[in-house]
């Protein structure tokens, strides 16, 4: 029966992790909120209080799991957080980007690893975004947003540095572009405007696409890789980085 860790669970992306998993029957998921009180409306065993703002995330986690052993974690939590160089950056809000993005996810894995909780087998799914690629960003689009991208493309960075940590353990480590989707954090920065148009997903359409790249697809041959199990498609820079003849449909490998 395999079993299934979701951290960021509460609503967006995770929510509907959550859903696609649960209706499984053969499925065991395990899922996390900041919140004491865990959601009364998705069927999963939670885990409650775990703050990836908090050194002890990671062994908060260990403490609440025991003994068990994960087949997969995708670690979904985010926080997006608009700057302009006019206006200038927050501090705030890139502490709580980095920390959320980049850092915390390290202390989760080795956490999770060294307490056997992650084992041989066992599958890391890293949700980073599209705009973590830093060949991928372009003056159309233009500048700022420095640390909503900057924690995305050190969230690659650490998943690369993480696969050849836990190669010889067999356990793999995916990056991935989730797709742009119409979410409440993405709706709260004002890109709802481009939600039409960027063809953005719902995210219960999103996560069965990468449900079923990562339960078909993924493996340690791919480990360390940066994916967009989706394909092209609502990556707005692609047709002018990569040009419109490598647009796919479909699972493509991300440029760095």
């Amino acid at each position: 029966m395999p079993s299934i860790l979701i951290i960021g669970a509460t609503r967006g992306l995770g929510a509907s992790l959550v859903s696609y998993y649960a209706s499984q029957s053969s499925t065991t998921v395990y899922a996390t909120c900041r919140s004491q009180q865990a959601p009364d409306n998705l069927d999963a065993t939670w885990i409650t209080g775990v703050d990836l703002m908090e050194p002890t995330c990671g062994s908060d986690l260990v403490s609440s799991l025991k003994t068990k052993h994960i087949d997969i974690i995708y670690i979904t939590a985010g926080y997006f957080a608009t700057e302009n160089f006019k206006e200038g950056p927050n501090w705030e809000d890139e502490l709580k980007m980095y920390t959320t993005s980049a850092i915390a996810p390290i202390f989760i894995v080795h956490s999770l690893v060294q307490s056997n909780v992650l084992v041989k087998g066992s599958k890391v799914i890293l949700v980073s975004s599209e705009s973590g690629s830093i060949s991928l960003r372009h003056e159309q689009e233009g500048g700022g947003n420095f640390g909503h991208h900057g924690s995305k493309a050190a969230l690659n960075m650490i998943g690369k540095q993480l696969s050849f940590d836990l190669k010889d353990k067999n356990i793999a480590v995916a990056i991935t572009h989730p797709s742009f989707m119409r979410t409440e954090m993405t709706k709260n920065v004002g890109f709802d405007k481009f939600w039409d148009d960027g063809g953005a997903l719902t995210p219960d359409e999103a996560a069965k696409i990468m449900g079923e790249w990562v339960d078909t697809e993924f493996s340690l041959e791919k480990t360390g890789q940066y994916w967009a199990p989706r394909g092209t498609q609502d990556i707005g820079n692609w047709d002018a980085v990569m040009g419109k003849k490598t647009a796919k449909e479909g699972p493509v490998q991300l440029p760095w």
